[in-house]
């Protein structure tokens, strides 16, 4: 038992990160009707930049400002590139999407360089150990943020002016800019946002060690969890990233005893499983919205 419960903390931290990043991307689609594939330069991209700013102004100030700076940058990205082809096919919206990341991720990669970078986490590898469970810090930082985040936006949504207009413009567009309500504006807050979410997920994915070229994969195992949990549903997409983020940590975990006759691991593929097998199911996600079409 404390073994699953070890490898269930994992999971936890693990799926905390991938809800976030699987937010902004909901947010975005909401929005838009676009699946942003930017998402992992962004989630990089402020990774990278706490590193600069951490040993200066320390990791929370470093943090928050870094997460800011990603939000300003999404919001660029989006009055540059994405707000010119509105009413352009979505397809090639994505695509457009999907050059940008490469460049993004491209330019942030050159600020690496040759040594070794972290971004100045108080936890590191620290862990504590309740009753034979190992529990790391860094999945509960993880957690405990993405929950805050979680609740913030929820109530955001809920009571705020802006939140109801976001709210407005995902469920009917033209009735909401009929009301007043500047689509404009939240397209380019909706990316801000989503930036700002990714920028977060990337600096709990890159605490307890230095940071890699591969980080930004971290933005791709979530887009699983937006397909599972619906592609216009928040609260799909938080329960998806926790699915896959425990799922992946529990047979990593268990893959010896469950399935010895195979040498790899099936810990990193449970996401994909995970998803053909909700899409044979639910092909708009166990929490989306279902399509209607009339002939």
């Amino acid at each position: 038992m404390t073994q699953f419960l070890s490898a269930l903390s994992v999971g936890l931290g693990s799926g905390a990160i991938y809800a976030l990043v699987a937010i902004g991307f909901v947010m975005i689609f909401k929005a838009t009707g676009v699946i942003s594939f930017a998402q992992p330069a962004f989630l990089m991209s402020g990774a990278i930049i706490v590193s600069f700013l951490a040993p200066v102004m320390g990791f929370y100030v470093g943090a928050i400002l870094g997460v800011i700076a990603i939000g300003v940058v999404a919001l660029l990205v989006e009055r540059a590139a994405i707000r010119p082809m509105i009413g352009k096919a979505v397809f090639i919206v994505a695509i457009i999407t999907v050059g940008l990341d490469i460049v993004i991720r491209t330019i942030a990669g050159m600020f690496l360089g040759t040594q070794p970078r972290s971004v100045g986490d108080p936890w590191g590898t620290d862990v504590s150990v309740i009753g034979g469970v190992v529990i790391q810090h860094r999945h509960v930082a993880a957690f405990v943020t993405a929950a805050v985040i979680v609740i913030a936006l929820l109530l955001f949504f809920r009571y705020s002016s802006v939140g109801l207009a976001m709210r407005a413009v995902a469920s009917d567009q033209e009735a909401a800019m009929a009301q007043g309500v500047s689509a404009s504006a939240i397209f380019a807050l909706s990316w801000a946002m989503a930036g700002g979410l990714a920028a977060i997920a990337g600096v709990f994915a890159a605490t307890g060690g230095p940071i890699g070229n591969q980080l930004w994969l971290v933005a791709l195992i979530a887009l699983p969890a937006i397909v599972i949990g619906g592609f216009d549903s928040i609260g799909g997409a938080i329960i998806g990233g926790l699915t896959i983020g425990i799922a992946q940590a529990v047979v990593s975990t268990y893959h010896n005893q469950w399935f010895p006759e195979l040498t790899t691991n099936l810990g990193p593929l449970m996401p994909w499983i995970i998803m053909l097998a909700v899409l044979l199911v639910r092909p708009h996600g166990l929490f989306g919205t279902k399509e209607v079409e009339r002939v």
